[in-house]
């Protein structure tokens, strides 16, 4: 089982060459396919970004501690501030395009970001959120020797929001305030999350998988908690989350939320799962984080 949980681990965390298929959510695989799995683990090719921002953009490249990292940035004229904008596992910034439309329609300028590992940035590992935090603390200290980017929101769902909860619980970092979207409460509890949604026993398969998921990465992913980040945070807060979400439960994010300690907000969304909100309840996204913001000096 070790040896399984070894290889299922590798497999979660590294990414293989841009090309081939990548398997399905595990909400949508079949028996027979869920043997496969078990044999062969997930297959996941490097996120490639699909497509550009119809808005005027520049390419930006910094280092990391990951490494090279890709952004896109679009300042605007008159900016009311900057939004950075951080995306998902096996995801891009590509993703994130129409949120960052929005936000310029609002007046902030925004810088799209790929995580190392991920669409254009260096490397193929990915860590759902423990490195990725160092990442994000790059593209701050790189914004804040911008000229009048104003007051920065850090913007990111899921791991992304994870990443942010850490870089600023542990890496001192300090925006004006942020919006995050679906952070899971554990690394542990996602894990065992991906197991009910294949209507699988957890135990011990995803406590093996977490352990040696942090061996390999050099961290201790047990540690890898939004909730213990939460109670670090004094940042005003917005925390979205999807009623339908199989992957991050309503008790993660409500111990996610109560952990906050700074001015916070909470929207829950009746009609979506673990999914970009703005799908399928367009007009309440838009409400909420223009509300939100409005609240922001």
């Amino acid at each position: 089982m070790n040896v399984i949980a070894f290889f299922h681990a590798w497999r979660f965390t590294h990414f293989v060459a841009p090309t081939g298929p990548r398997t399905q959510s595990p909400e949508r695989v079949s028996t027979a396919q869920k043997l496969t799995l078990l044999l062969t683990g997930v297959r996941n090719p490097k996120p490639v970004n699909e497509g550009v921002p119809s808005f005027p953009y520049r390419s930006v490249f910094i280092q990391s501690p990951n490494g090279r990292l890709a952004m896109w940035y679009s300042p605007v004229a008159g900016r009311r501030g900057t939004v950075a904008l951080f995306h998902g596992y096996t995801s891009h910034k590509s993703k994130l395009v129409t949120e960052a439309a929005y936000f310029r329609r609002l007046g902030y300028a925004v810088l799209l970001v790929d995580f190392a590992g991920n669409g254009g940035s260096e490397g193929y590992r990915t860590t759902v959120g423990y490195r990725e935090a160092y990442d994000v603390a790059a593209v701050v200290k790189w914004l804040q020797r911008q000229p009048a980017t104003g007051p920065l929101v850090l913007y990111g769902p899921s791991m992304g929001a994870v990443a942010i909860l850490r870089a600023e619980s542990e890496l001192g970092v300090r925006p004006a305030a942020n919006i995050v979207e679906c952070p899971y409460g554990s690394m542990l509890q996602t894990a065992q999350n991906r197991f009910a949604a294949m209507h699988v026993p957890s135990f011990p398969m995803a406590h093996l998988l977490v352990f040696w998921g942090g061996v390999q990465n050099g961290f201790w992913a047990y540690g890898l908690k939004a909730t213990d980040y939460a109670p670090h945070i004094t940042t005003p807060t917005l925390l979205l989350w999807g009623e339908q979400d199989a992957r991050v439960t309503r008790a993660e994010t409500d111990a996610v939320f109560r952990g906050l300690r700074g001015p916070k907000q909470r929207q829950d969304f009746a009609l979506a799962g673990h999914e970009p909100y703005w799908r399928k309840q367009p007009a309440l996204w838009q409400q909420t984080v223009v509300g939100f913001l409005a609240t922001i000096p």
